[in-house]
């Protein structure tokens, strides 16, 4: 008789003490699946399967393995609701939640990526501005054209409120962002629908979608990033180091607070950018893949070495290099709190720009971007495409980043009384 095939195979890389992971076919997933999952990385599985990313052993890779394949047999399961008694909101409220979503099993089983984000999102805007109305007691194929434009009169003479909380002024929906993303996720639903549903007229289909709203945020200016670093902004190792990381490696808040170190390559040097919070500004958030699960290299200059290591000599050395001497990260509001005041220290003009957290990496773009660095390897570097091992152009990105680096230490040195708890850098290189 012949040999059955194995499921699956996990091979230990001969290069690291890692394994990969291949699904056949004979473990029951159709095959394009099986081959979606080739040679992948442990470090791919989906962040519902992230305590099984690093097997420490053939056995405990084989058990990961098992847990993969039932993962995506449940995400392959249709809908079972007869399609003549699905209504518009049966459907949309699916797309709220990860468990139920038609696109994000879809994704997963493709192992491409996939927002939590967005899925929190869909779900606000199901509650604060879909549900009730009377376009979501519709059976879907029953709905038409003239059904949607109506709907989408109703949601965009909805009222908000504007400004803060305060405020009792109120506007329409109609030309804001919210009204944008409430109907591209309405759009989005009634596209996957028609996916599984041959011959369906889709009403939205001849309809054009809003407009979009511009949402660029501002950038610093060199030298408002080098006055950051100046005289009484950065009051404590922890904030000097976690600036550094934003501004001069590019990293997102989510990345910062997920480093480990082993993830600090002291000789190259680089910082390798494998895992981050999920859903950081919230208290369910939780480890995964970065963002578009893409590994990449960061930069990893004299001043954020330095302050690392000058932070781990106050706080000690724990799980995080970020950490305080318990052992515990800083969360969003320590960002987002501390960041107001760098911006009032260091005498910062916004004149009208939008200007958050986020901004450092505009900001590091804008730098590398106003010095002669192609596009293509800045997108690169802030993680917005596929990974490549080795760039010779980054070295290039590497000495700009090097040059703003030393009129930031110049900038530090110049301090005629430092801050606490930060000693002046010494060159050590």
């Amino acid at each position: 008789m012949p040999r059955v095939p194995k499921p699956f195979i996990t091979p230990r890389r001969n290069d690291a003490k890692t394994y990969q992971i291949s699904l056949n076919p004979s473990c029951g997933l159709p095959e394009r699946i099986c081959q979606q999952w080739k040679r992948r990385s442990f470090q791919d599985f989906p962040p519902e399967l992230a305590q099984f990313r690093n097997p420490k052993n053939k056995a405990a890779a084989q058990a990961s393995a098992f847990a993969l394949i039932e993962f995506l047999k449940k995400a392959q399961k249709p809908d079972r609701v007869p399609t003549e008694r699905i209504t518009v909101g049966v459907w949309l409220e699916k797309f709220t939640k990860i468990e139920e979503s038609p696109k994000a099993a879809r994704l997963l089983a493709e192992n491409t990526p996939y927002s939590i984000d967005t899925i929190y999102g869909y779900a606000c805007f199901f509650r604060s501005h879909l549900k009730g109305d009377p376009f979501l007691a519709l059976k879907m194929g029953e709905v038409e054209e003239p059904d949607a434009i109506l709907f989408i009169g109703r949601i965009a003479n909805h009222e908000i409120h504007q400004g803060n909380r305060k405020d009792t002024g109120k506007r329409k929906l109609v030309g804001t962002r919210t009204f944008e993303a409430i109907i591209k996720f309405v759009r989005m639903c009634f596209h996957e629908y028609q996916k599984s549903h041959a011959g369906w007229c889709n009403p939205f289909i001849g309809l054009d979608p809003p407009k979009k709203v511009n949402r660029n945020r501002d950038a610093f200016t060199e030298d408002e990033v080098v006055s950051l670093f100046g005289p009484d902004v950065l009051k404590d190792t922890m904030e000097l180091a976690v600036a550094a990381a934003m501004f001069m490696a590019g990293l997102r808040r989510g990345e910062i607070f997920a480093l480990k170190p082993e993830d600090l390559d002291w000789r190259t040097p680089k910082i390798l950018i494998r895992r981050a919070w999920q859903d950081f500004d919230r208290r369910s958030r939780e480890m995964g893949p970065t963002k578009g699960k893409k590994e990449r290299l960061a930069p990893f200059d004299s001043v954020l070495q330095e302050a690392i290591k000058k932070l781990w000599e106050e706080n000690g050395k724990h799980e995080f290099v970020f950490s305080f001497a318990n052992g515990k990260t800083p969360g969003p509001s320590w960002t987002r709190y501390r960041f107001k005041k760098w911006i009032a220290r260091a005498g910062i003009k916004l004149n009208g720009r939008k200007i958050v957290p986020h901004s450092s990496r505009h900001s590091l773009a804008s730098l590398l971007e106003a010095r002669g660095v192609s596009i293509r390897y800045i997108q690169d570097l802030l993680g917005h495409s596929d990974l490549k091992t080795t760039k010779t152009y980054l070295h290039s990105t590497d000495a700009t980043i090097r040059d703003v680096g030393k009129k930031i230490e110049t900038a530090m040195n110049e301090q005629p009384n430092p801050p606490e708890n930060i000693s002046l850098f010494e060159k050590t290189m």
